[in-house]
């Protein structure tokens, strides 16, 4: 009896011990494995698209990076004009610069998620690599983008939290600046790329959408007439006092051609005189996500309030 026992208890012994390296193998496994998550249908412009509930490796090929950065979920690819705002320069040091060009480099990064803006190259490619979302640029307003983007990302109620905020803090700074600089003062705001002198209307980033729209500030009537419809307008060095307001605020390239603030033209502009020119970064300032605008803010309230 005990030389039939012995083979079968033996037998039971192994099969218990394989049992449990298996059982092992698959815990260890699935701590190495992302997290599966579920879908939601997110209703773009161009129809329903099934996207992740939870997204953990998003790529950006135009932008909105700030906004995605501001919701707190993983990117793992973003666009050169990302990868040079210093804004996001410690966040995302270590995330890929990519290109709509290059199909492989996205492949090898397994995205989940892919988000650019409508004019972006090879979509359909794309879309048989992740799901893809794209946007076409001033569709809508700014802070209804960031909401769309939450909407996508499965963080709306996140994303319009943030928009309450931030239009009551701009709101209520901007009852302050005026209360200082005056309801009938005008501000403009320029900006140098290469060789080429910009004025822009109230939705062009570099901070127009919070002095004019969240802050109710006046634009010169030069500005209004050229610059609102379009959004921005290119004009010389020579005819700037034309469009310059009582207070300037300059979109500085380190990179441009900015002789121009050593002609006497410029010096004898009155906001030039008045110390009246507020000079703002714009790698930072080109761009209209909850961080930037925040930065923005804190730049404003120093440069006309002196806080």
């Amino acid at each position: 009896m005990k030389k039939i026992l012995l083979p079968f208890m033996l037998l039971l012994v192994l099969i218990i011990s394989a049992c449990g390296t298996e059982t092992a193998k698959k815990e260890e496994t699935a701590k190495e494995e992302p997290k599966k998550t579920g879908t939601i249908t997110y209703q773009s412009e161009n129809g329903p698209v099934e996207v992740p509930a939870d997204p953990q490796r998003v790529v950006l090929l135009s932008g909105f990076t700030g906004n995605v950065v501001a919701l707190d979920v993983n990117i793992v690819g973003i666009d050169k004009w990302s990868k040079a705002n210093p804004t996001f320069k410690e966040e995302l040091k270590a995330v890929a610069e990519v290109s709509d060009e290059n199909l492989e480099q996205i492949i090898e990064l397994n995205p989940d998620l892919i988000i650019g803006l409508s004019n972006i190259k090879n979509v359909d490619k794309l879309k048989e690599i992740a799901p893809t979302v794209t946007y076409t640029w001033g569709k809508v307003d700014y802070l209804t983008q960031h909401l769309e983007i939450g909407k996508l990302l499965n963080k709306e109620k996140e994303a319009q939290s943030w928009i309450d905020d931030y239009k009551s803090r701009a709101t209520e700074l901007g009852g302050k600046i005026k209360a200082k600089i005056g309801e009938d003062a005008t501000v403009s705001v320029i900006e140098t790329y290469d060789k080429q002198m910009y004025v822009f209307g109230d939705n062009w980033a570099r901070g127009t959408e919070i002095l004019y729209q969240e802050m109710k500030l006046k634009m010169p009537q030069k500005v209004i007439d050229t610059a609102l419809k379009p959004g921005y307008f290119a004009i010389s060095a020579e005819v700037l006092p034309e469009y310059a307001g009582d207070y300037v605020v300059f979109s500085k390239r380190g990179t441009a051609d900015n002789s121009f603030q050593e002609t006497e033209t410029y010096k004898n502009i009155p906001a030039v005189k008045n110390n009246r020119v507020f000079e703002v970064d714009a790698e930072v300032a080109s761009f209209s996500d909850p961080i930037t605008l925040d930065i923005l803010l804190k730049e404003f309230e120093k440069a006309f309030l002196g806080n």
